[in-house]
């Protein structure tokens, strides 16, 4: 489903929310601003006959009432969001939440595949949820994740190997960095553990494997995001899942380190390069920086190599292909302004902007500043 233009009125925290989309769109601002509601609402606008349809295949029935749906789909408590005075405009034109919340005709095909930020919650035990393993207060995203994810894991990994790496899932290069920056030694493989499926880290010189708790938070973070991105990136000539348009990934920096960031970073520029639209929301100055680069090469006409340089991948035609397709696309960051309750358009993150907010990519690079600041004043007292 095509959508440039969502607009949000005085929903939750959000006064006014105004996102024209790019072909790649970063969201930030602090927490408790409204991103996680706007782009929840982007999947209901995008996927509504598919909510509908998995909502009433588990049994919910909110019997057309707005406030009973929201607090399912949002999770309990968050029906509070929508009041007499919201309104939501797509492309242009106001649209009535409610014919989002009537009867839909249902359909299993969707548009929006969403990776929350409570991704970690999918794994219990070191295994997938299904949809019903959750309670009232988790939204519709967490629930479908968890279940799509268990679905994969049931259908497409379960005759055993290794999960990663796999010579068939990413390119080699990103096997490599992934193996450097996330993995280590170790290799992500499925375990029974007496009659109970499992994922495990294997060294693949020793018979002993570490369980999903006794993993760092990084990896398991990590791990159902690498699951949805095998999904999200087919092997072979399949470029994109068919009818499949929107990834949306909270918080991609996760439990991560810099280095394995970037790593994630290069794996979305994966997922733009193959032609869909990616929405990313992040509370990292790395996540900007990059964002920032890809502004400065592509307006000096620099050599898309210079792309790869910053992940520090090596130049393979794959990777080299990427970088070309990626500096074609258009890139929008926005600000979720807590004192304002709007949002901002800061895509230039110009440094040198007259706008603190601009210059300082939304409250991102503030910290560093401040202490900076602290730190030139003590040196230049003691003198």
């Amino acid at each position: 489903m095509s959508i440039q233009r969502l607009s949000l009125r005085n929903v939750g925290q959000m006064g006014y929310a105004d996102i024209e989309f790019g072909d790649l769109t970063v969201l930030v601002g602090q927490q408790a601003t409204g991103k996680t509601v706007f782009l929840e609402m982007l999947k209901l606008v995008a996927d509504t006959g598919y909510i509908h349809s998995e909502l009433t295949k588990h049994g919910f029935d909110w019997k057309g009432d707005r406030a009973a749906f929201l607090s399912i789909f949002l999770g309990e408590g968050m029906q509070t969001v929508w009041t007499p005075e919201s309104s939501m405009d797509v492309d242009g034109e106001e649209v009535d939440v409610n014919t989002y919340v009537r009867r839909h005709r249902r359909t299993k095909e969707n548009y929006v595949f969403y990776i929350p930020a409570q991704r970690v919650l999918t794994l219990a035990n070191g295994w997938p949820r299904p949809f019903q393993g959750y309670g009232a207060e988790d939204p519709f995203v967490v629930r479908d994740f968890s279940e799509r994810f268990r679905v994969l894991m049931d259908k497409e990994f379960s005759r055993g190997g290794a999960l990663f790496p796999q010579t068939n899932r990413l390119k080699n290069e990103y096997r490599r960095l992934l193996k450097s920056h996330v993995f280590g030694d170790f290799e992500l493989r499925i375990d029974t553990h007496g009659a109970q499926k499992r994922l495990i880290l294997q060294q693949a010189s020793q018979s002993s494997s570490i369980p999903f708790m006794a993993w760092s938070a990084g990896q398991r973070e990590f791990v159902p995001l690498l699951l949805g991105l095998y999904w999200l990136l087919p092997a072979a000539k399949i470029s994109k899942r068919d009818k499949l348009e929107w990834v949306i990934i909270e918080e991609v920096e996760m439990g991560l380190h810099p280095s394995a960031i970037s790593t994630v970073i290069l794996l979305a520029l994966e997922l733009l390069s193959r032609g869909y639209r990616v929405c990313l929301s992040t509370h990292s100055p790395h996540v900007l920086d990059v964002m920032w680069a890809l502004r400065v090469i592509k307006e000096h006409g620099a050599n898309p190599e210079s792309l790869l340089d910053i992940f520090e991948s090596r130049r393979t035609p794959q990777t080299r292909s990427v970088a070309d397709s990626v500096l074609q696309k258009t890139i929008k960051v926005f600000y979720f302004d807590r004192k304002t309750r709007e949002t901002r358009d800061i895509s230039n993150l110009d440094p040198g902007s007259s706008d603190p907010i601009e210059a300082g990519w939304g409250g991102l690079t503030e910290f560093s500043g401040h202490v900076a600041d602290i730190v030139a004043k003590t040196v230049a007292a003691s003198r």
